[in-house]
């Protein structure tokens, strides 16, 4: 048996066991293309990560041969030691997801980039928390990064492994470990460990957290251990000779070891239970692994028949499990001299589960894209290590209540959110109070809308029933369809989640505008017909009229928000409409007398029909031409206007020369004339442009918008209709109109 040194005690941890003490790995048998794998990946990151230094001063080549170590040593697969290697590697590659990819996989790949976020993220937030006074937010940080990237367990697995290695390298190299990095260890990571049932993780961190958090305290301990190692090795070897006589004659096959004594777990008793170190029982102790649980009573019941117990140190926690799922029997009996000595009983299953937890038991099998990140199984296995995904899941969130209710006794923090499962044992995370709805539209979209009915834990429930942590939940959907509109209905209940609200008010508004859409194609399309221009193509024609496409058209028009006058106006330039009564104005020129009230003057023609034109809409004084139409009479023309340049090109002799007359009496003669008006789109344009209009006495007629979405956002396009009798002072009024907030151009069409 190795003698133990107090110098060795302090340099090293753990502590050195009695010999039968170390507890084997559980033994997996792994293909052998697994074992190829991780020959190729260290031999793949070898050469990247020799003689490259981490921060903490440590080779990153004997880091992760740390790590690896440290995962062997609790059963990790050669899957998940060949991640070890990759995830170093990458630090030290050019597009190392990439890289890692395409030569050992995406599972692989996905591990190096969630790892190396969480990392950076974890960086960053200890570098800004550095003062003493924000430990607990620190702390906090940190847990709730590791929750986040709990849905892959390969991850955190590998994040306490590598804390593990850093305090171990602080300690065999002497060098100070920093404070934040020990505190961090010992408050976040030591915990998760416990709640992940890793026994040896766990109390290892704590030991060396510990070590260099109190270090006058750690030696003290370890100089008491050293004092009475002797006394207390012959003691333990005593007791376990005699007990293992004792289950052998009574036909009980067991192993019976001696445990190893924690320094930081000796000191929290000390000073929890104000109790000497001569009073701490757990310095000496024994642990029986047997068979089944029929065994561990039989066990139990001889050890107090062979010495006598303490009745206020006796747990069973067989049959009450500790939260993270440990189970094992606890007794403490005093020998003839009166020492104490904690006995520890279970079976091997068990003692696996304590040692190892969660890697115990999970499957790190990389093969496609089936299964938890990566990970998959088939056969009998499946719903197998698909429970043991919840159950780890579950420790989690076990984990986080924990520290939400240090952190708030009230709960607060944790109470804002709720972590289920989906059955293929994914967590989802949704606020507090959410509902199987607001579960299909996290998952995602489409599920949500065809969402029908719903399972939880395996039982039916109503769509708004709020849900709550580790429950599993699964969606009943209809092939297609979409939501309902009492999904909306705050009353009801259905939706906590604001995500998932705007996508049922998304759907809802989706399908409006398909509606809208279709009338205003069908109107669209009526018209061509009447026109017979059913040939034209639709885009071509939403193009000429400034919108971005067909659909477009179709919606302000569907909408009534567009004339279908303007794509009538775009299809026949040339022809003249019907005239309408207040813009007809018939004249006779009587013998003898002026021009009529608000007449245009026909030169050379004794009496005749006219009337404005409605695609420049004249008015005084605008230089003006009369263009002798078919049985309409003549129409009168700006001298600008393109039809009437055209018209005029094409028959020159049906152009005839017009001019405004002098209107009689008080009352001008008024006339229809229209402005466009462009604009930043915003609420209250409208207003803000009518009132202008107001305030100078114009009398608007009509108005027609169209807002076009484009790069600056969204351009509203406005037509007014605008009774004047100058068209002079038409330019002062759209000077102010062009004053108002958002306006970019006015002018008259």
């Amino acid at each position: 048996m190795k003698t133990l040194t107090l110098e060795e005690s302090v340099q090293t941890a753990p502590i050195v066991q009695l010999a039968g003490e170390q507890p084997a790995a559980p033994v997996r048998s792994a293909p052998a293309e697994d074992h190829a794998r991780l020959e190729r990946a260290r031999a793949f990151a070898e050469p990247l990560l020799s003689e490259q230094m981490l921060d903490t001063g440590e080779e990153a080549l004997h880091h992760a041969n740390g790590i690896a170590a440290i995962l062997q040593s609790i059963g990790a697969s050669p899957a998940l030691l060949t991640a070890v290697y990759l995830v170093y590697a990458s630090d030290f590659l050019n597009k190392p997801e990439e890289v890692i990819g395409k030569a050992f996989g995406p599972s692989y790949a996905s591990l190096v980039t969630t790892t190396r976020k969480l990392v950076q993220i974890q960086r960053s937030a200890r570098d800004a928390l550095l003062d003493e006074e924000m430990r607990a937010e620190q702390n906090e940080r940190v847990r709730k990064m590791l929750l986040a990237f709990s849905r892959d367990l390969r991850v955190v697995l590998l994040r306490l492994a590598s804390r593990l290695q850093t305090l171990r390298y602080y300690a065999a190299s002497r060098r100070p470990c920093p404070l934040v990095l020990a505190r961090e260890s010992l408050h976040v990571y030591s915990p998760l460990a416990n709640r992940l049932g890793i026994w040896q993780i766990k109390w290892e961190l704590e030991d060396l957290s510990f070590r260099f958090l109190e270090p006058e305290q750690y030696r003290a301990i370890a100089r008491m251990l050293d004092e009475k190692r002797v006394e207390r090795e012959q003691m333990i070897e005593s007791a376990r000779r005699r007990l293992v006589m004792l289950l052998r004659e009574h036909g009980v096959a067991a192993e019976v070891q001696g445990r190893p004594k924690h320094i930081y777990s000796i000191w929290k008793k000390m000073r929890g239970k104000q109790l000497d170190f001569d009073h701490v029982f757990d310095v000496r102790a024994l642990r029986v692994i047997v068979r089944d649980v029929r065994d561990c009573y039989t066990a139990l019941s001889l050890v107090h028949d062979a010495w006598t117990p303490l009745p206020d140190e006796f747990d069973d926690y067989i049959a009450r499990p500790k939260p993270n799922g440990y189970q094992s029997l606890h007794t403490v009996v005093l020998d003839e001299q009166g020492r104490s000595l904690e006995v520890q009983i279970r079976t091997q299953q068990m003692h696996e589960h304590a040692e190892f937890g969660v890697a115990a038991h999970w499957a790190y099998k990389e093969a496609g894209t089936k299964g938890y990140a990566g990970v998959s199984v088939s056969g009998d296995d499946e719903a197998r290590v698909a429970e043991a995904r919840k159950a780890v899941l579950r420790q989690l969130l076990a984990w986080e209540r924990d520290f939400a209710v240090q952190a708030t006794p009230e709960g607060g923090a944790f109470e804002e959110h709720v972590y289920v499962f989906t059955p293929q044992a994914s967590i989802v995370e949704l606020p507090s109070g959410a509902t199987p709805v607001d579960f299909a539209y996290t998952v995602h979209t489409d599920l949500g809308h065809r969402c029908r009915g719903a399972r939880v834990d395996g039982a039916m429930v109503p769509l708004n029933t709020p849900l709550q942590s580790g429950q599993t939940v699964e969606i009943i959907a209809a092939k297609e369809g979409g939501p309902s509109l009492d999904w909306l209905n705050a009353e009801q209940g259905y939706l906590q989640s604001a995500r998932a609200r705007a996508k049922v008010r998304a759907w809802f508004n989706a399908l409006a505008q398909q509606q809208t859409i279709a009338r205003g194609r069908e109107a669209v399309e009526k018209l061509l017909q009447r026109e017979g221009k059913t040939a034209i193509r639709l885009d071509d024609l939403a193009g000429q009229l400034g919108f971005r496409g067909a659909d477009a058209l179709f919606d302000v028009v569907g909408k009534d928000e567009y004339s279908l006058r303007n794509i009538e106006t775009l299809l026949r330039p040339a022809a003249e409409p019907p005239p309408s009564a207040d813009e007809t104005i018939a004249l006779r020129k009587p013998r003898g007398e002026g021009t009529p009230k608000g007449g245009v003057l026909v030169v050379g023609v004794e009496s005749l029909l006219t009337q404005l034109a409605r695609c420049c809409k004249p008015a005084p004084p605008d230089s003006i031409g009369g263009f002798v139409t078919r049985g309409k009479g003549v129409a009168i023309h700006r001298s600008d206007c393109s039809n009437f340049r055209q018209m005029s090109g094409r028959s020159p002799e049906r152009v005839i020369p017009v001019e405004w007359g002098r209107p009689r009496g008080d009352d001008p003669a008024v006339y229809p004339v229209d402005v466009m008006v462009e604009a930043a789109d915003r609420q209250g344009l409208l207003r803000d442009v009518s009132e202008v209009f107001a305030r100078e006495k114009m009398n608007v007629v009509g108005v027609q918008t169209q807002t076009v979405r484009d790069t600056r956002g969204g351009t509203a396009r406005m037509t007014f209709t605008i009774e004047v009798s100058d068209s002079a002072r038409l330019a002062q009024v759209l000077g102010q109109v062009a004053q108002v907030g958002g306006v970019r151009a006015a002018r008259r069409r």
